[in-house]
């Protein structure tokens, strides 16, 4: 006991909500566990996990080609239940999805953030950096753009402010922000990538009220769809003198 209490230790307080990847923090021998778990290998058999439920709700999988023919990983992220889903078996679902699918060829990501709750949708900026980052080069290398179909004002904000820090710089540079879908179909034909009803519809609701990209709602009433009364109740008025004169 006494000559526990001599040793020299240090805490290491990180914030979760920065992106920081705390593993150079950690004591080598944790760090050497941590990297016997190699699961870089695309050869690596994953056919023991069940991966059917993720499958079932759709919010990764492959689909076409854009018009420099990189296939298209769309990710949808109102149908990520995150709540339920751990960081550890996201990234290895990503990682299935990608070697068993896409073992080869360039490819872009189409994610779309449509009604994206933070709460209910989101792992989380520091747990998407770190799948980033475990990913082998090869797969870095072969990811040519992002394209960040309806980012909102906090998305912009955070990747303006803090991207550059927490990201690989090749992929800060790689995200192409796609504020309404007509600007979409410039790199992508239409029909290459399956777009959800509700985001169509979200669309058309930015089309709109664009300034609800920045977080307004100008008319949160939609008084602005009332009809106009003024004129009928001009000529209810003449009538009701009309009829007084007559009387």
């Amino acid at each position: 006991m006494g000559s526990s209490s001599n040793d020299d230790f240090s805490v290491v307080v990180l914030a979760s909500d920065l992106g920081i990847d705390a593993r150079p923090f950690l004591s080598n021998q944790d760090t050497e566990i941590e990297d016997q778990d190699n699961w870089h290998d695309c050869s690596q058999d994953f056919s023991d996990e069940d991966f059917s439920d993720l499958e079932f709700l759709q919010f990764f999988c492959l689909q076409g080609s854009d018009k420099s023919g990189n296939r298209i990983l769309r990710i949808v992220g109102k149908y990520f239940p995150a709540p339920f889903v751990s960081g550890e078996r996201l990234k290895r679902y990503i990682y299935h999805k990608i070697c068993s699918e896409l073992p080869e060829g360039s490819f872009c990501i189409v994610y779309m953030h449509s009604t994206v709750q933070k709460e209910d949708n989101s792992p989380g900026v520091t747990i998407l950096r770190w799948i980033y980052e475990e990913l082998p080069p090869e797969i870095k290398d072969r990811l040519q753009v992002i394209y960040f179909i309806h980012p909102g004002l906090r998305s912009r904000l955070v990747f303006a402010t803090l991207g550059r820090f927490f990201l690989s710089g090749g992929l800060y540079w790689k995200i192409k922000y796609i504020s309404r879908l007509q600007y979409l179909w410039e790199d992508i034909k239409k029909g290459e990538v399956e777009i959800p009803e509700f985001v169509q519809n979200h669309d058309d609701v930015l089309e709109h009220r664009p300034l609800t990209d920045y977080g307004i709602e100008p008319d949160p009433l939609h008084l602005t769809e009332v009809p106009n009364t003024a004129y009928s109740l001009g000529r209810y008025e003449e009538r009701l003198t009309s009829r007084e004169f007559m009387s």
